[in-house]
């Protein structure tokens, strides 16, 4: 890791987010109380809060009028280290509107309500404008208080321009953005009106982090298709420039659930609650109430549960804690109405005056009383439609230590890439599923449970909330150092008349071509390469060229010996196949090189991919050699690891070797990145030096002409 902090001074973040991590309650006309609120981020920046001098930015969560309670507000809050956005009259068209009403169901993979067209003073386009002023004015707050070398991290979708409000106001702040919740496909994304001018802003930042490669590569396939601009395997460039695009999984601080479980007061309560459902097994569920958590789905599962297995009813329990959410909002009414509705059914159907199968709770619970209901339940229930990481999971896990409860938990949250090796994973909308995977986490065997969570616990200790900002940092920081403005150079179109004149003066020359695209017929599709062919119209001119006595022709190709002895047999010509790991001169011989020095440009971030899968999948490991890396889950549970093979052949070809000279074999029990050739410019130097070895030149070569898609690569100095 990166040390920031110097003998004088502590490098300065500046933390920024839609809301300041404190609640805000007004005592007086020139007076506030404040409170830490908790959440995620909060929890996830404490350990990154100590390395730098960190100052918050956001709206306090409270609208204020007058001067003076802004005035008494502002002042409160800078002795908690937190600088206001006052956002007063677009609030609500800002945040209500197009961050919660629009730009969240797309994220979350939920359809949008349609605009009303009888409410003119509300609609896509005033609450986009809102949007763009919302974040106009976090970048006024910003410029007030950033001092040169200051990192500016941003977080989430409410402040998707700001990267780009920030580079135009000076491009050598230090730009990191951060998504916390999912991020769709692209055929999802397009449905956005403003979707290019969102991406567009968001990659002028140096570096962008996701929960997990699904969102990662989502992003970057929507970039390529709405934007088409340039995958590499550092992220995405755009006009120039290079933005660094990763995978940072975020974590909790386990230590402070595990410290609590181990309070008096606690340990009280949870001996109350194993009095309270003596004799029952306890499910436990804490979610918010909205859309995306799945709870109807949760009760859905367990109603079929109780259906199935009459013998279960009176063993069991379903705590739900429903955190209150938006309830003036119409669609989380609906879902909270659905809810209560479902409780009510199955209390009905299953319970007894003495005893209910369900116990729902529309509240949030103190953090002490919080712990105490992780650690004494015998399955955690997590349903999430789509969510971008839940954070439950792990808080469970932590409070586990003792007990090692069964996680059941959705597939379509971003945790089960993460915990997936030790849960059970389901699909929330397939109800016998969802049953089968409780009577299977009830039913589990100790020793079982006992390695699943072991497995579960190992990851959240590593994988901590202080790892995950450590490690956004460290990139941010290493990202700026090695210049966040690579420029790509891109060839100067081709002085035609001037080529052909010294052609004509020329007396020893060197044509170097490349063979798809450019020698070859357009083609419609890939599937035409297995029978590609020569252009016809080329043809007699590549004949004239392969027997001029001055002239000496190579066709350069990643395609195998066998393609080009068909398509090029009967020619005077230099073949290097496979990028010059074979070798056939005029005589038609081919000759194998070994090549001494390889383009591992994709190993790094290839090795990225591979611990990650290795982390996630118990008893896996990856071998690396000189050209080559080998994931192997031979001795991991075999459904599991053939799940995770496939996501990892999905994510290799979408991030770090999407642009690389790289061939992925998915073996029985294996993944394997080897690579496929060596650089085409070290490959020409070769084949000029056995040109001149063969050919005894005496004049020397005073011509050279290269086409193809290796211009990037080749070195002509070499040449």
């Amino acid at each position: 890791m990166v040390s920031y902090e110097s003998c004088e001074k502590k490098q300065r973040l500046l933390v920024v987010a839609n809301r300041l991590p404190v609640s805000a309650k007004r005592t007086g006309e020139n007076s506030w109380s404040l409170a830490i609120s908790p959440g995620g981020l909060v929890s996830g920046l404490l350990g990154v809060a100590a390395e730098f001098e960190t100052k918050w930015v956001g709206w306090p969560g409270v609208d204020v009028y007058d001067v003076a309670g802004k005035n008494a507000l502002s002042k409160s809050l800078a002795e908690m280290e937190c600088i206001p956005v006052y956002l007063e009259e677009v609030f609500d068209q800002y945040y209500n509107g197009y961050c919660n009403g629009i730009l969240w169901p797309i994220l979350h993979h939920v359809e949008f309500p349609q605009e009303d067209h009888n409410d003119r003073n509300k609609t896509y386009q005033t609450q986009y404008d809102a949007y763009k002023k919302a974040n106009r004015m976090f970048l006024d707050v910003i410029i007030e208080n950033y001092e040169e070398g200051d990192f500016v991290w941003i977080h989430d979708y409410h402040l998707m321009f700001l990267p780009q409000y920030l580079k135009e106001y000076n491009k050598n702040i230090k730009v990191g953005w951060f998504l916390h919740s999912p991020f769709p496909s692209s055929e999802v994304f397009k449905t956005l009106p403003s979707r290019s001018e969102l991406l567009r802003s968001v990659l002028a930042a140096d570096l962008l982090g996701f929960h997990t490669y699904d969102f990662e590569s989502h992003f970057v396939s929507t970039c390529t298709r709405i934007l088409g601009v340039e995958r590499t395997h550092e992220g995405i460039v755009d006009h120039g420039k290079v933005t660094r695009v990763a995978v940072f999984p975020i974590g909790i601080d386990p230590n402070r659930f595990i410290k609590a479980c181990e309070l008096p007061e606690v340990r009280q309560q949870m001996t109350e609650l194993k009095e309270r459902f003596a004799g029952k097994k306890v499910i436990l569920g804490v979610d918010r109430l909205d859309m995306i958590k799945g709870i109807p789905h949760k009760y859905l599962g367990f109603e079929k549960f109780l259906e199935e297995n009459p013998d279960w009813r009176d063993k069991v329990v379903l705590v739900q804690i429903a955190v209150p959410t938006r309830n003036d909002v119409p669609e989380y009414q609906k879902v909270k109405d659905q809810v209560h509705g479902l409780v009510g059914r199955v209390n009905g159907r299953f319970g007894s005056v003495s005893s209910l199968p369900i116990h729902h709770l529309d509240c949030s619970v103190d953090f002490n009383f919080l712990c105490a209901l992780y650690a004494i339940a015998d399955v955690m229930l997590v349903t999430s439609l789509r969510d971008g990481m839940n954070l439950v999971s792990y808080e469970f896990i932590a409070c586990q230590e003792t007990k090692n409860g069964v996680l059941v938990l959705s597939e379509f949250a971003g945790a089960a890439q993460s915990l997936g090796a030790g849960a059970i994973l389901v699909n929330p909308r397939d109800v016998t599923k969802v049953s089968s995977a409780i009577k299977e986490a009830l039913i589990m065997p100790a020793e079982e449970r006992d390695e699943r969570h072991r497995v579960n616990f190992q990851y959240v200790k590593i994988h901590t909330a202080k790892k995950w900002g450590d490690d956004f940092i460290s990139e941010l920081h290493a990202t700026f150092s090695e210049s966040n403005m690579k420029i790509k150079k891109i060839p100067l179109g081709l002085p035609q008349q001037d080529v052909v004149q010294r052609y004509s003066k020329s007396n020893n020359r060197l044509i170097i071509l490349g063979f798809f695209g450019t020698l070859t017929e357009p083609m419609n599709n890939q599937n035409e390469e297995l029978d590609v062919r020569l252009n016809p119209e080329l043809e007699e001119t590549l004949k004239a060229l392969c027997n001029d006595p001055k002239t000496t022709v190579v066709v350069l190709s990643r395609s195998g010996r066998n393609i080009l002895d068909k398509i090029f047999g009967e020619y005077n010509i230099w073949l290097a196949a496979e990028n010059g790991m074979f070798m056939r001169d005029t005589t038609g011989e081919w000759v194998t090189n070994i090549p001494k020095n390889l383009n591992l440009d994709w190993v790094d971030d290839t090795k990225n991919v591979f611990k990650y899968f290795t982390d996630r999948t118990p008893r896996s490991f990856f071998e690396e050699s000189e050209t080559s890396l080998v994931w192997n889950y031979e001795y991991a549970d075999v459904k599991f690891g053939k799940a995770q093979a496939r996501d990892m052949f999905q994510h290799l070809w979408a991030g770090p070797i999407s642009n690389e000279s790289v061939d992925v074999v998915r073996g029985n029990h294996s993944v394997e990145v080897h690579a496929m050739s060596e650089s085409k410019g070290a490959a020409i130097g070769r084949i000029l030096g056995e040109i001149v070895h063969k050919s005894a030149l005496t004049t020397p070569i005073d011509y050279v002409f290269c086409s193809g898609y290796f211009l990037e690569k080749v070195e002509l100095n070499t040449i």
